[in-house]
């Protein structure tokens, strides 16, 4: 077996399934909205449309929007199975391995478990999109013309979610297998330089969206544009200040979480790498805030439309019913983003879990209960996705509203904020769940290895 085998840099493949699970929901995601344009595209030839190119177009926007927040929640489960596995890697670093091949090792097993997953991801996806057509067709709902059974955008599709695995690998894999990686500590060294930026993207996203706000006022066609390149500028800062700005976050509201033993010791958890708080959270953070964002901007159209002069009850009702019909199609096709999130929200919070089997079982040989345990890593749960959909609901409240008001603000008096309260009860209910389901699995994990044998592991 080589110093560099996979086996030996991973530990077992297991550890990535999570990237599998994700590279699949991708490949999944893709491949249906590929084939429900070819199906789309196909009906409006047949009718003597051109709707075709249209819809690939903003099939390719969706799909690039899965695909980074796939790249996040992948590099960040890299990040974290390099933390929890520094023990050995050091160990081969000083058997003679280099960071480059220990990197390359780990990228190579990455691609594997992605190309498995976005295969897995493709055939679902072609099989799902082509007996919902067959169905439909059967019914009448569609008619009965040649539709592309395999277009060729979906092996684009797949190629790109496994690039996008591999970059993704390699990027959260090149500074935690460095020289200094091997004994450096949890704490983050970050550059003023970074810092100055990430304030620069941030101010400079604030200015372009109150630009777009004052455009939408003088009815200018160049503000929504304006509010998207300062929606993306924003975000630009947000991620570049991550690092500083989430652990703050967490740390916040940590102290509501209260002051039990196992919620002391969870805040402090929460906190104690900033860099291993980022990560938990950045990714669920960018699922909610898009939601959000969707959900946020469609309401306050929704809302605007009542103050719109010149329309009768009969027209209200119509473009209500439009604007409803929108969302919820603009929701179903974000919301597949938040999923991938949380998918590796759970899979990083049980990996940094069982990264701490040590510290679990001093405090169980110091007398905490497997309650208190459980509790522990239940609280720590809730500080981390907690503030992920606080702090991405206020900033998709805030997107959403921008947007909307950089369209209709000259026709709509003051700022309309749109408060989506079934988005925004769903999202929350989708949180607890999350909690459970981040939490459960690596406590009882947890709780069922003896302090003795907790004590034993390096």
């Amino acid at each position: 077996m080589k110093a560099t085998s996979s086996r030996l840099t991973v530990g077992s493949l297991r550890e990535l399934t999570a990237i599998g699970v994700v590279s699949g929901l991708s490949a999944m995601y893709s491949t249906t909205l590929v084939c429900a344009s070819s199906i789309l595209g196909a009906v409006a030839k047949a009718e003597g449309g051109s709707a075709g190119p249209i819809l690939d177009v903003v099939a390719g926007v969706f799909i690039m929007i899965a695909l980074f927040v796939s790249g996040v929640v992948i590099s960040n489960g890299v990040d974290t199975v390099i933390a929890g596995r520094r023990r050995e890697l050091s160990l081969l670093r000083l058997v003679g391995a280099s960071s480059k091949q220990l990197r390359d090792s780990l990228v190579s097993a990455v691609g594997k478990v992605a190309l498995v997953g976005a295969a897995a991801g493709v055939v679902t996806g072609v099989a799902g999109a082509w007996i919902l057509c067959a169905v439909l067709v059967s019914r009448g709902t569609l008619p009965r013309v040649h539709y592309d059974v395999l277009p060729p955008l979906v092996l684009f599709g797949a190629i790109a979610v496994v690039a996008t695995a591999v970059a993704a690998a390699f990027v959260g894999s090149r500074s935690a297998l460095s020289r200094a990686s091997a004994v450096r500590t949890a704490r983050v060294a970050r550059s003023w330089l970074r810092d100055c930026a990430a304030a620069v993207a941030v101010a400079g996203g604030a200015v372009l969206l109150a630009g777009a706000c004052y455009l939408g006022e003088q009815a200018s066609q160049a503000g929504f544009v304006v509010a998207f390149f300062g929606a993306a500028v924003l975000a630009t800062g947000i991620m570049l200040g991550a690092g500083r700005i989430v652990p703050s976050l967490v740390g916040a509201v940590g102290r509501l979480v209260g002051n039990s033993p196992s919620a002391v010791i969870a805040r402090k958890n929460a906190v104690s790498d900033p860099q291993r708080t980022t990560r938990s959270t950045v990714g669920l953070l960018i699922g909610v805030t898009l939601v959000t964002t969707i959900a946020g901007g469609m309401q306050a159209l929704t809302e605007s439309v009542h103050s719109w002069e010149g329309m009768t009850p009969d027209d209200v009702r119509q473009a209500e019913q439009v604007l409803s019909v929108t969302s919820s199609v603009l929701i179903a096709m974000i919301a597949i983003s938040a999923v991938i999130a949380a998918v590796g929200f759970v899979s990083t919070m049980s990996l940094t879990v069982i990264g701490r089997t040590r510290e679990i079982g001093m405090l169980r040989a110091m007398g905490f209960t497997a309650k208190q345990v459980r509790s522990m890593i239940t609280l720590e749960s809730v500080a981390l996705s907690g503030t992920a959909v606080v702090f991405g609901l206020l900033l998709g409240i805030v997107l959403g509203s921008v947007g909307a008001q950089s369209l209709i603000g000259s026709t709509t008096d003051g700022f309309v904020i749109g408060l989506p309260l079934p988005a925004l009860a769903a999202i929350v209910a989708c949180t607890v769940a999350l909690v459970v389901a981040a939490s459960l699995p690596p406590s009882r994990r947890a709780v069922a290895v003896t302090p003795v044998d907790a004590l034993a592991v390096a």
